[in-house]
């Protein structure tokens, strides 16, 4: 079995701070369990710093729709246990997952940064979908 990936990744920019936030989705079959309503998928975050300003990820909040239209909410320190400092014109990326009780389904959300001078301000994360391969037809 292989895992298969979206071929449409996802991309949101916050014009008011210069930060643009994309977003691609891969469904982990081997790690999932149809017959047991546990679907895993992994998605990788890159966030771009396209302004003239530093800043740091502070805190992630993370809304996740089942299919079945079942919400959680994710709020949290930094990104995998770090607070990146992004300078302008580079990026930072990473990779995690979650599990949906569905073939599908959506997260999106945000991150609460700060600039070096103080400034605190959301970094928008585009809502995006999540399916099993053939979902969507």
């Amino acid at each position: 079995m292989t895992d298969s990936d979206n071929n449409n990744p996802q991309t949101t920019e916050d014009q008011s701070t210069n930060f643009k936030v994309e977003v691609a989705t891969r469904y982990m079959e081997s790690d999932s369990s149809p017959d047991e309503d546990r679907f895993v998928f992994a998605y990788t975050v890159t966030i771009l710093n396209q302004g003239e300003t530093p800043a740091r990820l502070l805190t992630r909040h993370w809304v996740i729709t089942h299919g079945n239209g079942r919400t959680q909410e994710v709020r949290g320190d930094g990104v995998l246990g770090e607070q990146p400092r992004i300078k302008p014109g580079e990026g930072y990326q990473y990779t995690s997952g979650t599990i949906l009780e569905t073939p599908m389904g959506t997260m999106g959300g945000s991150y609460q940064m700060v600039t070096d001078d103080g400034k605190e301000f959301d970094a928008s994360i585009p809502e995006f979908l999540l399916s099993t391969p053939r979902t969507l037809h």
